[in-house]
């Protein structure tokens, strides 16, 4: 079974869960999923700061599958999967986005590098900007 959080950034800079259940609803499962999904976009914030560029938009859907067809207490993840969505103003900040994605899943976000120790975590990053193309 597969169990899926995902989070946007908010215009006040916060992370939301959208398209599910919000925390107070969610199962313990759920919640591990969503801390690590708010772990990952804080990082990503912070690094993109550093970098002086902020993203138009921002989400993360972190999923994991589960050893038994519905979650039970003794249910594990087998494994993680994590899709980064970034919205760039340019083509510039592309660069920068993906730079600090990569710093995010493979480095700096602590609850990714815990959940590596219980089961693997792929990831996927998906990168656009809205700056329109030059004439030519």
């Amino acid at each position: 079974m597969i169990e899926k959080v995902t989070v946007r950034l908010t215009e006040e800079g916060k992370f939301r869960a959208i398209d599910g259940p919000q925390c107070d609803e969610m199962n313990p499962k759920e919640l591990l999923l969503h801390a690590a999904a708010q772990c990952s976009g804080r990082t990503a914030m912070h690094l993109m700061q550093k970098m002086h560029m902020k993203p138009k938009g921002l989400e993360i859907s972190y999923s994991g599958d589960l050893n038994t067809d519905e979650v039970l207490p003794e249910s594990m993840f087998r494994s993680f999967h994590v899709v980064y969505n970034v919205e760039c103003a340019t083509g510039d900040d592309q660069e920068k986005a993906g730079r600090a994605i990569a710093l995010t899943h493979d480095k700096y976000c602590g609850l990714t590098q815990m959940l590596r120790r219980i089961a693997p975590v792929s990831h996927e990053t998906a990168i656009v900007s809205t700056e329109p193309e030059p004439a030519r």
